[in-house]
C-alpha cells in the first residue's frame, strides 16, 4: 500500500493531513521542484509515491515544499518545519546550498537532516545531517580509477562555480594525483549560465586528454555539447548528479562514450546477484517506472525512496526512547541512525557512525557509458 500522490504539492500535503487518523511521524521535505535544480528536485519528489504508508510501524505525514532551488527559501522551509510543522526530521535538498542552509536549521533545532544531496559542511557544523547521497571522495575515486585504466595522463576540469563544484575539483584533483594524473586546466561556470563557450575554449587549448564535466540533471548536457562542438577529441567523464536520462536526451549524439559515475538505481540490472542492494534496486526501479513512464527511472528519486527504508531500521530504535514529536524521539533518531551498522538501500550498504555522516562506500557505485543512446555498465 502507498501513500495517494497527486501532482500538487498542496494537495498531497492536505491529503496526508486530513486523513482519518493524523499521523504520528512527521516529516518536512524540502525539494528544488523550481529553479535551475529542479531536474534533481521533480524526480526526488517522485520517489515519495512509492512510499508506505507506515514507515516502522508510525503512520507517516509528509509536508512538502519547493525552495525554489534557492538556500534562502530552503531555511526559511527548514525554520517552518522545526517551529510551525514540529517535523521529526527532514528530508532535502537535493541541490547543495539549500541542503547546506537546511543544516544550519537541523543543527539549532536538533533535527534530524537526510540530505539527497552530498553536501560537505564545516568541520564541526553538521552533526545533525545525515546524507542519503554519495559522497563525492567515494566517486572521485571511482573516476579516477577507470581514468588510469584508460591511460589518462591528464585532465581538464569544466565544473560548477558553487559548493559542488568546488568539492568535486578538490576530490577529483586528489584521487586523479594518487593514479598519476595532473589537472591541468580548471574553468568554472554558473549553475543558471546558459553558455559556457569561453570556458570551453580554455580547456580545448589545454589539450588534455580527459575532461571532467561538473554539471546536474539536465544542465550536465550543455557543457558536454559544447566540448564537442569546440573541437574536443578525448574523452568525457560526468558525475553523479548528470545520471540521468536528460543528459542523454539532450546531449544526443554528442554524449555517446561519456563515462559517467553513478549511483545503483540507473542500471541495477547489471549489479551481480550477490550484492546486497540489487533485489531492492530492481524493485524499485521496476516500481517506479510502471508509474512514472519506462526509462524514468533515476537515482535522485531513488534518494527520496531510500529514506524510507532507512527509517524502516531506525524508528523502531528511537521508539525505545520517545514518541514522535518529542525532543527525545528526534535525539534517539540521531542515535539509532549513528549506531546501526550496515543497512541496506537501493543505492548500496549505509553504514554511519558519529564521525561518518556519509555512510556510503564503494559498494554504491557504478560506472556507466552511453551506447546507443542508452546506458550500458562498464567492469568496475
Amino acid at each position: 500500500m502507498t501513500i495517494p500522490f497527486r501532482a500538487s504539492v498542496l494537495a498531497f500535503t492536505s491529503i496526508l493531513a486530513a486523513g482519518q487518523a493524523r499521523a504520528d511521524l512527521t516529516i518536512g521535505v524540502s525539494m528544488p521542484l523550481t529553479g535551475p535544480a529542479s531536474g534533481l528536485g521533480i524526480p526526488s519528489k517522485n520517489g515519495f509515491a512509492l512510499w508506505p504508508a507506515t514507515v516502522g510501524g508510525e503512520k507517516v505525514k509528509l509536508v512538502i515544499l519547493d525552495d525554489a532551488s534557492d538556500p534562502t527559501q530552503a531555511g526559511k522551509n527548514a525554520r517552518r518545519f522545526v517551529a510551525e510543522d514540529k517535523v521529526d526530521l527532514i528530508i532535502g535538498s537535493s541541490a547543495t546550498a539549500p541542503s547546506m542552509a537546511i543544516s544550519e536549521v537541523a543543527a539549532e533545532g536538533q533535527t534530524v537532516q537526510l540530505s539527497t544531496s552530498p553536501v560537505e559542511l564545516p568541520e564541526g557544523k553538521g552533526g545533525w545531517t545525515f546524507r542519503l547521497a554519495q559522497s563525492n571522495a567515494v566517486m572521485a575515486s571511482g573516476l579516477a580509477r577507470q581514468m588510469k585504466a584508460a591511460n589518462i595522463k591528464t585532465l581538464g576540469f569544466l565544473g560548477y562555480s558553487d559548493g559542488y563544484g568546488e568539492s568535486w575539483l578538490r576530490e577529483i584533483t586528489a584521487a586523479a594525483k594518487s593514479m598519476g594524473i595532473q589537472v591541468t586546466a580548471v574553468e568554472r561556470y554558473g549553475r543558471a549560465d546558459t553558455s559556457v563557450t569561453a570556458q570551453a575554449l580554455k580547456v580545448v587549448a589545454a589539450r588534455p586528454d580527459a575532461v571532467l564535466v561538473v554539471g546536474s540533471g539536465s544542465g550536465a548536457a550543455m557543457p558536454h555539447k559544447t566540448l564537442i562542438e569546440r573541437g574536443f577529441q578525448g574523452k568525457i567523464y560526468q558525475t553523479h548528479s548528470a545520471a540521468s536520462n536528460d543528459l542523454i536526451r539532450l546531449g544526443g549524439k554528442d554524449v555517446e562514450g561519456a563515462v559517467v559515475v553513478a549511483g545503483l538505481a540507473v542500471t541495477p540490472e547489471a549489479l551481480p546477484d550477490s550484492h546486497p542492494s540489487k533485489k531492492l534496486a530492481v524493485d524499485f526501479v521496476e516500481r517506479y517506472e510502471k508509474q512514472f513512464g519506462a526509462g524514468t527511472r533515476n537515482q535522485f528519486a531513488a534518494h527520496s525512496y531510500d529514506a524510507q527504508l532507512l527509517l524502516q531500521y531506525v524508528v523502531p530504535e528511537a521508539l525505545k526512547k520517545g514518541k514522535p514529536g518529542t525532543p527525545e524521539f528526534r535525539a534517539a533518531l540521531k542515535q539509532a541512525l549513528e549506531s546501526t551498522p550496515n543497512i541496506p538501500i537501493t543505492q548500496g550498504v549505509i553504514h554511519y557512525t558519529p564521525a561518518d555522516h556519509f555512510g556510503l562506500g564503494s559498494n554504491s557505485r557504478m560506472l556507466l557509458t552511453i551506447d546507443k543512446g542508452a546506458w550500458k555498465a562498464l567492469a568496475p
